[in-house]
């Protein structure tokens, strides 16, 4: 069974950090692009930020302008983890962060439909 897990998700104060992970299990998804979306209330789900290893040495990232330069993706192929550390946080990024994997795609994107796999999302609230 196919399955991705998000945790670390809290209650934290503005300009704190959390540190999210994402398991993944039931096949490799170390050649998959594995993304981070979130969903806020009231608003449409959100491309945060996705990653690529291109097999090698090389992986290529992408983030979204609202958390460029606070928050970091990164994964661990032999423990089929992604991870997401986000610093300096805002309540504006409060919301449930879902991890996600597209096994099709050649370069990240930021299109919800483009992902295959989705977990079922950790709640992050951030309070000012």
């Amino acid at each position: 069974q196919v399955q991705l897990v998000e945790s670390g998700g809290g209650l934290v104060q503005a300009g704190g950090s959390l540190r999210l992970s994402c398991s993944a299990s039931g096949r490799s998804f170390s050649r998959d692009i594995m993304a981070w979306f979130r969903l806020a209330p009231g608003k449409e789900r959100e491309f945060v930020t996705g990653i690529r290893w291109d097999g090698r040495n090389t992986y290529s990232t992408d983030y979204a302008d609202s958390v460029k330069g606070r928050f970091t993706v990164t994964r661990d192929n032999a423990k089929s983890t992604v991870y997401l550390q986000m610093n300096s946080l805002k309540p504006e990024d409060t919301a449930v962060y879902y991890c996600a994997a597209d096994s099709v795609s050649a370069v990240v994107r930021r299109g919800w439909a483009e992902y295959d796999y989705w977990g079922q999302g950790t709640q992050v609230t951030v309070s000012s």
